[in-house]
C-alpha cells in the first residue's frame, strides 16, 4: 500500500481516480479547496487537507510522507469567468505542485494535462511530437501548454519525475458537461443544430487506468495523448441514434454562422455582466476539429481503450437513471 497525494479529487477525473486508488488499497491524501470537494473526497475514503494548489503550506502538509503525486486539479473552461485565476491555477499551481513534491521527497508527479496543449495544425492528426502551431484557440489551451512547459522545467531542476497525460474529450458517467451535455441534449430533442467537425473521445475509466500505468511505466519528461476514437460529429450522433432508437435530423451549421452567433451572444452577455457558456473560444475549439493519435499510451503504458459506443452507452444509461432524459427512448421501450 502506498500513500498517494491527489489534487482535483472532488472533480470528474480526480474523483474516479481517487476511487480507483482506494479500491487497490492506497492511502489517499486529497487536497480540497471547497466544502463540496472535501465531502466528495471523504466519501471516497480519502484523508482531506484543506487548501488549493496556490497554497504552499497546504501542499507541504498534504505531501508529507507521500510516495507519489497525481496533479489533476485545474480550471477546465474555454469560457472562464475569471481568466486571470484560470492562468494562475493551471500554470502557477502546476509548478507549485512539482516544487512542493520535491521538497517533500516525492519522486514522481503524474500531471493531468490536456490534448489541447498539443497545438496541432488544423487538418492534421496530433501526436506527442506534433509541432505547436504557434497560436491558441483559447486561454485554456494556452494555460495547459504553459503548464506542461513549467512542470517539465521544474521537474528537471528539482529531480522530480514528471509525466504528463493529455486526454482528449473525457466522457462517461457521471459527466453531464462538454460532449456529455451534447448527448443529453440530443436525447431530449433539444439539439437543434451542430457543426460538421471531428470529435475525439476517451473514456474516463481509460483515463484513470492511464494514470495508474503512468505512475509505474511512464517515461519522465514525456507526454502521452489519451484518445480512444476520433470520428466525425455526424457519426457520433449516429452512434447515439443506434443505441437509443432515436431518429432525428440535426442540421449542420456553417462555420461562419456558428462563429458569428457565438461572438454576438458573448458580447451581449458581457454587457449584462455575464459569461457566455458558448463563447467564441469554445466554438473555435469545436470547429478546429481535433484529431489525435493515442497509440503511444497503448505501446508504452499498455493502455487498452474502450470502444466509443460502449462509452456512449454507459453515458446514456447513467443519464436515464439520473432522470436527465425527459422522454422515453425507443430502444428502451422495445427492450421493456
Amino acid at each position: 500500500m502506498s500513500r498517494v497525494f491527489l489534487t482535483g479529487g472532488g472533480g470528474f477525473i480526480g474523483g474516479a481516480l481517487a476511487t480507483a486508488l482506494r479500491e487497490r488499497g492506497d492511502e489517499v491524501v486529497g487536497l480540497a479547496r471547497t466544502d463540496a470537494a472535501a465531502q466528495a473526497l471523504s466519501a471516497r475514503g480519502a484523508q482531506v487537507v484543506r487548501g488549493d494548489v496556490l497554497d504552499a503550506d497546504a501542499l507541504a502538509r498534504a505531501l508529507a510522507g507521500c510516495d507519489l503525486a497525481y496533479h489533476v486539479a485545474g480550471v477546465n473552461s474555454h469560457c472562464p469567468k475569471d481568466p486571470a485565476r484560470l492562468m494562475r491555477v493551471n500554470v502557477e499551481g502546476t509548478e507549485q505542485v512539482v516544487r512542493a513534491a520535491a521538497l517533500a521527497g516525492v519522486r514522481r508527479v503524474v500531471f493531468t494535462s490536456s490534448a489541447a496543449s498539443i497545438g496541432e495544425a488544423e487538418g492534421t492528426v496530433g501526436t506527442e511530437q506534433s509541432p505547436h502551431r504557434g497560436s491558441y484557440l483559447s486561454l485554456y489551451d494556452q494555460s495547459k501548454h504553459d503548464a506542461e512547459r513549467v512542470a517539465f522545467a521544474a521537474g528537471v531542476e528539482t529531480g522530480v519525475e514528471v509525466v504528463a497525460l493529455n486526454p482528449s474529450s473525457v466522457q462517461g458517467p457521471p459527466r453531464k458537461g462538454g460532449n456529455g451535455a451534447i448527448i443529453i441534449a440530443f436525447l431530449n430533442g433539444r439539439l437543434r443544430a451542430f457543426v460538421d467537425t471531428y470529435v475525439s473521445v476517451v473514456d474516463v475509466q481509460d483515463v484513470v487506468a492511464a494514470h495508474l500505468l503512468a505512475a509505474e511505466r511512464g517515461t519522465p519528461g514525456q507526454r502521452y495523448i489519451l484518445n480512444g476514437a476520433t470520428i466525425p460529429s455526424a457519426d457520433a450522433l449516429a452512434i447515439v441514434s443506434d443505441l437509443t432508437g432515436l431518429r432525428q435530423r440535426v442540421p449542420m451549421v456553417p462555420p461562419a454562422l456558428a462563429r458569428g452567433a457565438a461572438t454576438l451572444v458573448e458580447r451581449v452577455l458581457r454587457l449584462r455582466g455575464k459569461t457566455s457558456p458558448i463563447c467564441r473560444a469554445r466554438v473555435d475549439t469545436i470547429l478546429h476539429g481535433h484529431r489525435y493519435d493515442g497509440s503511444r499510451a497503448t505501446r508504452e503504458l499498455g493502455l487498452a481503450y474502450t470502444p466509443v459506443a460502449d462509452t456512449f452507452r454507459r453515458t446514456i444509461e447513467w443519464a436515464v437513471a439520473e432522470g436527465l432524459v425527459t422522454r422515453e427512448l425507443p430502444a428502451r421501450r422495445r427492450r421493456g
